[in-house]
C-alpha cells in the first residue's frame, strides 16, 4: 500500500494588478477567485487542482496586496515571496509588460533567487505578441532566465508556460511514487488551538529521526515516530513564525500552509478549541481536507477546561460539530487534552483505524450484491418514462475509496440516489473517518472498455 504520490505545488507571486488572479483562473479553468479592480480583493479561493497533459499539480495564488505606499508594497511582496518559497515546489513570478520593470520586481527577484526553487518569469498582458516583442528584453535584467510572455485575459501563451512548469516536475524531491507504508498525519487547525503541544505529546520519547524529508517546506520538519512497532510521520504545519502585519495575510498564509500539509498527508487531524467550538476558520480547514479526499479526525482539544460537564456534554458537543460540519459526517470525533494527555493514546488507535478505511478495497462481487439489494429496497428514479438502470459497480481507487457505477443514463442518476447508494455502502463497510467518492459512467463506456 504505497503512499500516494506527492503532487507538486506551484505558487503565483507578483505585485498588485499584474494579473495574478486572472492567470490563476485561466490555468484553473474557471473563475474561482473574485477578480475586481481593487488590489487585495482576491479572497475567495486560494488553491485549485490542475491537470496538464496527464500531470496533476496544485496551483496556489499567494494573493493581492493593498498598496498604501511603496514601502508597504515591497515589504508585503517579500511576505508573499516568503510564503511561496516556504510552500511551493515551483514559483511563477508574474510581472506586467505594460508597466515595465519596477523596483519591487527587483527586490522580489533577489529573494526568489536565494530560494533555490525553480522560478519561471511570466510576463503578463502581452496582448499583441509582435508589437511588444522589444519590451520583453528589459525583463532579462531581473536575471531570472527567459521571460515567458502571455496574455492571461486572452488565454494566449499558456501551452508553452505549462510545458515549462511540467518540465520541472521530475526534479522535485519526494514526488516519485516510492513505496512508503508509513501513515502520514497532518495536525491542522487555526493558530493557538494546541497543535504543537499535541504533536509534542504524541511524539514524546518515541522520536526516531528528525530530518528534512525531501519536499518539506523550508522551515518545517517532518517527524518520524515509532509507536507500538508501527511507523508514523507527523507533518509539521506550525509555520506561522513570522509576524504578519495584516490579519488577512495571516489567514491566507495559514490556509496555504494547510493546503500544502494536507496534500501530503493520509490522515488529517483537525484540532478545534473546546471553548471556541467550530469556527468559520475551522470549517474552511475542514473543507480543504474534504476537498482533497483525506481521512479525517476532529480532535476537540482543551477538553479539561470545560468544567460543567455531565453525561450529555459530549453528545451535545458532538451534535453541534456534526451540524456545523455537515459535509463531513464521516469524520471521527475525539475529545482530548494536550495539557493532561487525556485520550491522546487513543488518538493513535483512531489514526490506524481511519487510515485503514481510507485504503480499503472491496471486492467487485460484494459491491454488486449491495447494489442489487439497494435497488430492491428503493426503486431507482425515473423521468418522463425513462427509468434509471444501474448495471454494475466497481471500485476504481483508494485514498479515498472511489467507486464507479455504470448506468444507462447519467442524467437520471440524481444526487439524492447517489447519496442513498453511498449510505448503503457505508452501512455495510463502515468507512468511518474517510470520505468516499461515487461517480457514474454510461454503460456504453463499459462496453468500450471491455468490462
Amino acid at each position: 500500500m504505497g503512499n500516494k504520490k506527492k503532487k507538486p505545488i506551484v505558487a503565483i507571486v507578483g505585485r498588485p494588478n499584474v494579473g495574478k488572479s486572472t492567470l490563476f483562473n485561466a490555468i484553473a479553468g474557471s473563475d474561482i477567485s473574485i477578480v475586481k479592480d481593487t488590489p487585495g480583493i482576491t479572497r475567495d479561493r486560494i488553491y485549485a487542482d490542475v491537470t496538464w497533459l496527464d500531470s496533476a499539480f496544485t496551483l496556489i495564488d499567494t494573493g493581492g496586496i493593498e498598496p498604501d505606499s511603496d514601502d508597504v508594497i515591497l515589504s508585503q511582496m517579500r511576505e508573499q515571496a516568503q510564503i511561496a518559497m516556504d510552500t511551493a515546489d515551483i514559483i511563477l513570478f508574474v510581472v506586467d509588460l505594460k508597466q515595465g520593470l519596477v523596483d519591487a520586481d527587483y527586490g522580489v527577484a533577489d529573494m526568489l533567487r536565494k530560494s533555490r526553487k525553480p522560478v519561471i518569469l511570466v510576463v503578463n498582458k502581452d496582448d499583441n505578441f509582435k508589437k511588444f516583442q522589444m519590451d520583453l528584453y528589459e525583463f532579462y535584467n531581473l536575471g531570472m532566465g527567459d521571460p515567458y510572455p502571455l496574455s492571461a485575459v486572452n488565454k494566449m501563451g499558456f501551452g508553452d508556460l505549462l510545458d515549462v512548469v511540467k518540465s520541472h516536475f521530475d526534479d522535485i524531491p519526494g514526488t516519485d511514487a516510492e513505496d512508503d507504508d508509513r501513515i502520514h498525519i497532518a495536525i491542522v487547525g487555526k493558530p493557538n488551538v494546541g497543535k504543537s503541544s499535541i504533536v509534542n505529546k504524541l511524539i514524546g520519547e518515541n522520536r526516531v529521526i528528525v530530518s528534512d524529508i525531501a519536499g518539506t517546506t523550508r522551515d518545517a520538519v517532518d517527524t518520524e515516530v515509532k509507536h507500538k512497532g508501527k511507523d508514523y510521520v507527523f507533518i509539521d504545519t506550525a509555520g506561522l513564525r513570522r509576524k504578519n502585519k495584516i490579519k488577512e495575510e495571516l489567514e491566507r498564509y495559514m490556509i496555504i500552509r494547510t493546503v500544502t500539509a494536507v496534500e501530503r498527508a493520509d490522515v488529517v487531524v483537525l484540532v478545534i478549541d473546546a471553548k471556541d467550538g467550530v469556527t468559520e476558520q475551522d470549517a474552511k480547514i475542514a473543507g480543504i481536507a474534504d476537498d482533497k479526499g483525506k481521512a479525517v479526525i476532529i480532535a476537540v482539544n482543551k477538553w479539561d477546561l470545560i468544567t460543567d460537564k455531565d453525561n450529555s456534554t459530549v453528545k451535545e458537543y458532538t451534535n453541534k460539530i456534526r451540524q456545523t460540519l455537515s459535509f463531513m459526517s464521516y469524520a471521527e470525533i475525539i475529545f482530548i487534552s494536550a495539557e493532561t494527555g487525556q485520550r491522546l493514546e487513543k488518538l493513535y488507535d483512531m489514526i490506524d483505524a481511519v487510515s485503514e478505511n481510507h485504503a480499503m478495497r472491496i471486492q467487485t462481487g460484494v459491491l454488486n450484491e449491495i447494489l442489487s439489494q439497494a435497488k430492491a429496497m428503493k426503486q431507482p428514479p425515473s423521468d418522463k418514462g425513462r427509468i434509471l438502470k444501474l448495471f454494475y459497480i466497481t471500485q476504481a481507487s483508494i485514498k479515498p475509496p472511489t467507486f464507479v457505477i455504470f448506468v444507462n443514463d447519467k442524467e437520471l442518476f440524481h444526487f439524492s440516489y447517489q447519496r442513498y447508494i453511498e449510505n448503503q455502502i457505508r452501512d455495510t463497510f463502515g468507512f468511518v473517518g474517510t470520505p468516499i467518492r461515487l461517480s457514474s459512467e454510461s454503460a456504453r463506456m463499459m462496453i468500450e472498455k471491455g468490462a
